[in-house]
């Protein structure tokens, strides 16, 4: 069975609902914080391994009780957490969230450990075959995510990548991915460092979705609580659909059916 690998980031997520995002050097009162696991690789993985896909992660945590914690749940989850490394002197990644009224979130990450992932842990990827699929988000080391899309090509497998958040990689690192993965913003950030790479695909919100000629509508959502875990949610999805091979337009219904079920609890993943 074809299996999705991902490289990426564990964090856990503090969030705070507010009436609206304060201002620079403002400050408002919000309600109680609430606590969840959260991190771009691994919200991508929980949807993959939700969507049936065979799961393996590389990562790192630190060793305090958020890290141990967040291994035991992976494999609760039936993800293959061999390759998440328990960082000695670091803390696990933590991002503060702010959610408003109209359920539109900002986000600070402190990556802690996901700063130590080195090169030297993508070793389980060498054992990655054709029909497989690499999965990686960009809250990693980019320099690392570059290697890693190389192993898993040299091993005959698929790329998945994500641009989120943006940054820049070179284009013959992009022209490996099939597809490269972005939402509106990131495509006008794409555009404007003057890469295009051939298989991209687009995610639009409540417009759906788009992969060259292939549209597909969003995901009908009656109640918006909380956007965070849309994006990784499509991506994780869309990845498991890939890795059992099924045709594009089918992985793009799927994803965008995840996602919309994304929204409606609050936090990246679900309980």
């Amino acid at each position: 069975m074809p299996r999705v690998f991902v490289v990426g980031s564990l964090n856990i997520d503090s969030v705070v609902e507010v009436e609206r995002h304060p201002r620079p050097g403002e400050t408002l009162m919000g309600g109680d914080v609430a606590t969840f696991f959260g991190g771009k690789g691994a919200n991508q993985a929980v949807a993959a391994a939700a969507a049936g896909a065979e799961v393996s992660f590389i990562g790192r945590v630190g060793d305090d009780s958020g890290g141990h914690d967040y291994i035991a749940r992976l494999g609760a989850r039936g993800i293959d957490a061999s390759g998440v490394t328990v960082t000695p002197g670091s803390t696990t990644g933590h991002a503060m969230i702010a959610l408003d009224a109209r359920a539109e979130n900002t986000i600070i990450v402190s990556p802690g450990a996901n700063a130590r992932l080195s090169a030297a842990d993508l070793a389980p990827l060498e054992t990655m075959q054709p029909g497989d699929v690499l999965l990686a988000p960009l809250e990693s080391d980019l320099d690392v995510i570059a290697e890693a899309v190389h192993i898993a090509h040299s091993r005959g497998a698929r790329v998945v990548l994500n641009l989120a958040p943006f940054a820049e990689l070179p284009a013959e690192v992009l022209a490996l991915a099939d597809p490269v993965v972005v939402n509106e913003h990131e495509a006008e950030q794409l555009e404007a460092s003057g890469v295009s790479p051939d298989s991209l695909l687009v995610t639009l919100g409540s417009a759906g979705s788009r992969w060259g000629s292939i549209e597909v509508s969003a995901a009908s959502v009656a109640h918006v609580v909380d956007t965070t875990g849309a994006g990784d949610s499509y991506c994780g999805t869309l990845a498991a659909t890939l890795a059992a091979g099924l045709d594009a337009r089918t992985a793009m219904q799927r994803a965008s059916d995840a996602a919309g079920r994304a929204v409606e609890w609050v936090g990246a993943q679900p309980n």
